[in-house]
């Protein structure tokens, strides 16, 4: 068998230091997001409630440094070398990933989330159908828009398969009205050119009546920039994801909705399910590999009663 390569030196002592204080007996199961970003603070709690059910497993959440496919690569293996058991990973490009992703995959356990690699060694999806979430706001979108508009998108990673799924969806649903997907704008998950996006789309577009915010800072970023340019409630705004920022705008009326993730769910069965999957139970997973959680519409009449639901799953 050959021996796993290293891809940083001081990345992989680090991680081998983090792995040698657990106790021999205990294997670990990690989540890796694809970059720092409040989103991933629900699936942090899915990953802490699990531990408590999987006292013999060591559970962690990591972040990439940097939201770049090289970075999150070397985490990886850095994290395959100190032992990991598994690994459920939110691919920051999955078209690129593909080789380091089988790499990872044929010395552990591997799934998906939120990004899919379905042309990897994973051994599973677990996470959103971005089409069917993309088909939510596109209805959204009919609702708010009756006699059509002109929309601006904004998302981090436009290669993803996540944000190309979603886009496709809205576009599907959207098709034979007059609304219309002008362009896409990507910011790489760097969240003040998300707002500067937004502030060259007033200034270089002002006919766009419609953004959509396809990450979930993008709509928080759409709202800071409509308000400080005194537009908040004269363009619609709709997209992804549960923001705090998201929820107040629809509470207010300034945001028409947003359809939400459960990434909850995607840590804690995420986990549950890799330790299944350990223990030699492979019955969870489906003849596709596809383990859908589905996604939701939050609007002005749903938005207090979810709000609540999503303060009491993260503990606050």
């Amino acid at each position: 068998m050959k021996k796993y390569v290293l891809a940083g030196a001081v990345g992989a002592l680090l991680a081998t230091m983090t792995f040698s204080a657990q106790a021999a007996d205990k294997k670990t199961l990690v989540f890796v997001a694809n970059g720092a970003s409040d989103f991933w603070k629900a699936a942090e709690a899915g990953v802490k409630k699990a531990q408590e059910e999987l006292p013999n497993y060591d559970l962690q959440f990591k972040y990439p440094e940097q939201s770049a496919a090289a970075i999150q690569e070397r985490l990886m293996d850095d994290l395959v070398s100190a032992g990991a058991a598994g690994i459920m990973v939110s691919a920051v490009d999955p078209k690129t990933e593909t080789d380091a992703l089988d790499r990872v995959g044929s010395h552990t356990l591997l799934l998906t989330t939120d990004s899919d690699a379905p042309k990897s060694k994973r051994a599973a999806y677990i996470g959103s159908s971005n089409v069917l979430a993309g088909n939510q706001v596109g209805e959204l979108l009919k609702k708010a828009l009756p006699n059509g508009g002109k929309c601006m998108a904004y998302v981090g990673l436009p290669g993803a398969d996540n944000a190309r799924e979603r886009i496709q969806g809205i576009k599907d649903v959207i098709k034979g009205t007059k609304i219309e997907i002008v362009d896409v704008r990507a910011d790489d998950i760097d969240q003040s050119r998300a707002k500067r996006n937004v502030e060259d789309t007033l200034t270089a577009n002002p006919d766009v009546d419609c953004m959509l915010g396809i990450y979930s800072y993008n709509i928080p970023q759409i709202y800071q920039a409509l308000k400080e340019a005194g537009a908040l409630g004269k363009i619609t705004v709709t997209g992804f994801d549960d923001d705090p920022i998201t929820l107040g705008g629809i509470k207010e009326g300034t945001i028409v909705g947003t359809v939400v993730q459960q990434p909850y769910e995607w840590g804690y069965q995420g986990m549950k399910l890799m330790a299944k999957i350990l223990e030699g139970d492979k019955s969870a997973i489906p003849a596709d590999k596809l383990i859908i959680i589905p996604t939701k519409v939050v609007d002005k009449t749903t938005v207090d009663a979810y709000a609540a639901q999503l303060k009491k799953l993260q503990g606050k």
